[in-house]
């Protein structure tokens, strides 16, 4: 019988060499990945909004009205302006109603509801090359004849460089400032009204 020298039979028993496999990849969202990190996102989310919640913070677009303020009744000398309207949809978005009839409603007064445009700059030929548009808002609250809040003006500035090969698309523009305007009044106010008393 042949000696057999013990490194060759180590060699012959020894198992073949595993081959490793590639290994899929894992995102922080996949069910089951890292103990469920979709189900941790979910409860880390959760728990931030109740947080800033109970903090007081709200996101932006709803803003808590008082019980005062839950059914009110815009009385404006134009109910189509780009701020009434933005009022009214923001409002609506922060759970109010607002009524078409004054009745006991609380009633939110647009005393003035205006815009100016005014020539910032002018070329050579002295035609305009620039405008201010300034809007501006006075209102004030009641309740059953008693004052809720005093009356109280805001405004917002905006200016725009005007061309008139651009005719069009300048008073477009104008346009769009004047309903962003609008829009920012209605922010404005409507924090306003969140501090109403009476509820």
């Amino acid at each position: 019988m042949a000696d057999i020298d013990p490194i060759d039979q180590a060699q012959e028993c020894a198992p073949p060499p595993q081959v490793a496999e590639p290994r899929a990849k894992t995102t922080l969202f996949d069910r089951g990945a890292l103990g469920r990190p979709g189900a941790r996102i979910r409860r880390f989310v959760l728990a931030t909004v109740l947080l800033l919640a109970g903090c007081g913070f709200h996101l932006e677009g709803r803003i808590a009205l008082p019980q005062a303020i839950r059914h009110p009744y815009i009385q404006a000398p134009d109910q189509q302006s780009d701020f009434v309207q933005s009022l009214r949809r923001q409002m609506l978005i922060s759970g109010a109603h607002p009524v078409d009839l004054p009745g006991r409603a609380t009633v939110v007064h647009i005393l003035s509801d205006r815009v100016a445009r005014r020539v910032l700059s002018v070329s050579a030929q002295n035609r305009p090359t620039e405008y201010q548009i300034t809007y501006t808002v006075r209102f004030a609250v009641t309740a059953g004849g008693r004052e809720l809040l005093p009356p109280q003006q805001v405004s917002a500035v905006r200016s725009y460089s005007f061309d008139e090969s651009l005719l069009l698309a300048k008073e477009h523009e104008e346009e769009i400032l004047q309903q962003a305007m609008g829009q920012d009044l209605a922010d404005i106010v409507m924090r306003q009204l969140s501090r109403v008393p009476g509820g």
